[in-house]
């Protein structure tokens, strides 16, 4: 994607979901919602006086702040809750998807939770960006999805499971072509890492492992839409781990560029309740932009590298919970 088209991208006025009877009955689950686009996300869809919005936050106190916050902001109460959830431990995703088998019903969750690190860590076996924004995001898909075809099997309406993802994803073309033998493993290499990228990096993952984990759940079978949203650059917390220089350059782009966060939650909100034509594509503005996706992850060659991520990924998840994906 091209730098102009980016700033056109930047200024484009996006639309806020605002028929109130979206939300009526329904229960949400918000991943990173105590903080930036999640919380914003969050504190929209109370406003559609849904039946419940999980705020699922790594800490239970902040959580419990953003609750207070968005009841005060909104003057609703009752609707908002806080779950626990720490994206860095396989085991507290696990307890959490547990949590949401219990529940009546998932109508849409939209993983938003994610990190931007700048110093190579090791967390639960693999360099800690993956694990967060790969492994664990996509386990806790895989054990939601059950949930989330129980509910549109019920209830005749589609549900949604929205990965927040980002179009840094095509900066960083033929990375994954060098990567050899299991990529996951590979990439948590300490040699092999550039952390510059990762975040990049796992934003391409992430995308390739949405188009293979839709192509494998069709709509017409499971009543689920799977879909990957671009909020674009927007204020947030999301590089506070990056290097000084990283966080200046960041600062100096959202000075000229940036989306406010309210309107950059816009996007997540337009994930969960997209139409079908969203499954397994990139949208951006609040649109499907499938054709913002290059060549190079398409064409053949793609073709096997996503296949090479699903196979590298799918291990990892069936060691983790037996039979989830």
């Amino acid at each position: 994607m091209s730098f102009s088209r980016f700033v056109s991208d930047q200024y484009t006025k996006l639309p806020i979901i605002s028929t109130p009877t979206l939300g009526a009955n329904k229960t949400f689950i918000v991943t990173g919602s105590n903080t930036g686009l999640g919380f914003e996300a969050a504190k929209h869809l109370v406003s559609l006086s849904p039946s419940r919005v999980i705020l699922a936050v790594r800490t239970l106190k902040s959580g419990e702040a953003a609750k207070s916050k968005i009841e005060a902001e909104t003057g609703k109460k009752g609707i908002a809750e806080v779950w626990q959830l720490d994206l860095s431990s396989y085991n507290s995703v696990k307890a959490f998807a547990k949590k949401v088998q219990q529940l009546d019903r998932l109508d849409a969750i939209i993983e938003n939770a994610g990190v931007a690190l700048a110093v190579w860590s090791l967390t639960e076996g693999l360099e800690a960006t993956l694990t967060v924004n790969v492994t664990s995001t996509f386990l806790l898909a895989a054990m939601v999805l059950p949930k989330l075809k129980e509910t549109a099997r019920k209830t005749g309406e589609k549900t949604h499971l929205t990965i927040i993802g980002s179009s840094v994803a095509f900066l960083v073309p033929g990375r994954l072509e060098k990567v050899e033998g299991d990529i996951l493993d590979s990439m948590s290499v300490k040699e092999n890492a550039v952390m510059g990228d990762r975040y990049q990096e796992s934003k391409l993952l992430q995308l390739y492992a949405v188009r293979k984990l839709a192509s494998l759940n069709p709509v017409s079978k499971t009543g689920v839409i799977i879909n990957y949203v671009n909020p674009g650059l927007c204020y947030s917390e999301l590089g506070r781990n990056g290097t000084f220089i990283q966080r200046a350059q960041l600062n100096l782009l959202r000075l000229l560029l940036a989306r406010s966060t309210e309107a950059g939650s816009r996007t997540l909100l337009a994930g969960a309740f997209a139409g079908e034509e969203s499954h397994g594509t990139f949208s951006s503005e609040c649109v499907v932009k499938d054709h913002y996706v290059p060549d190079w992850m398409t064409n053949e060659s793609g073709r096997r590298i996503q296949q090479r991520v699903w196979d590298s990924l799918t291990k990892k998840l069936n060691a983790i919970q037996p039979g989830c994906i």
